[in-house]
């Protein structure tokens, strides 16, 4: 099998063991003006862009987050560390779900949690879920690489060596991407289970 291409495909998976996350100790204790905000996610979570001139959030999106109730509005044209940790949920969510899904996911995190000063807040949440993330990074990864190696053996008996790259990378397309559709159902489900808008 393509040994360059299995080298070129494990090195991208295990690139994403880099894959940049916001710490909350990064986000500045300062409010911040709009022109702010869009520079330091650029800055911060560049590795996640597909193409150098992609932009990880402009002025139009965080004016329809606001708009759409997704972001509470700014004090003054400032935006607070708590609109930057609901900034990086919304870019992830943003990714996979629909808006009046992410609203749904949001709402009741942003009543009960923004300007919290009791317990919990958004900061302390923020913490937990990287947390969660980085310790299912590996074993995100092993199955990934296991999909990886599951593709390539299904067609191990093609001769012709092009047409056994591109069924392979078909392969595992398809079986990351049905990976991805199922857990995209399954949030959809528990967003419409939890919410009440599933169809009767």
């Amino acid at each position: 099998m393509h040994e360059k291409y299995n080298k070129e495909i494990l090195n991208l998976i295990r690139s994403m063991q880099n894959i940049d996350y916001i710490s909350p100790e990064d986000i500045p204790g300062i409010d911040l003006y709009m022109d702010q905000v869009t520079t330091f996610m650029d800055e911060h979570l560049k590795s996640s862009k597909r193409f150098d001139d992609d932009k990880i959030l402009t002025k139009t999106m965080i004016n329809n987050y606001t708009k759409n109730n997704l972001l509470p509005p700014p004090d003054k044209k400032k935006y607070t560390k708590e609109h930057m940790l609901l900034l990086i949920f919304i870019y992830y969510f943003k990714n996979f779900l629909a808006i009046n899904d992410i609203k749904s996911v949001l709402d009741p995190v942003t009543k009960k949690f923004f300007k919290s000063e009791d317990g919990r807040n958004l900061d302390s949440l923020y913490k937990e879920i990287v947390e969660l993330a980085q310790e299912n990074m590996d074993s995100q990864l092993r199955d990934i690489i296991r999909k990886l190696k599951k593709s390539n053996e299904i067609y191990a008996d093609i001769k012709d060596p092009e047409e056994q790259k591109v069924l392979s990378k078909f392969a595992f397309i398809c079986m990351l991407s049905f990976d991805v559709w199922v857990k995209k159902n399954i949030i959809e489900n528990i967003i419409d289970d939890t919410f009440g808008k599933k169809k009767t």
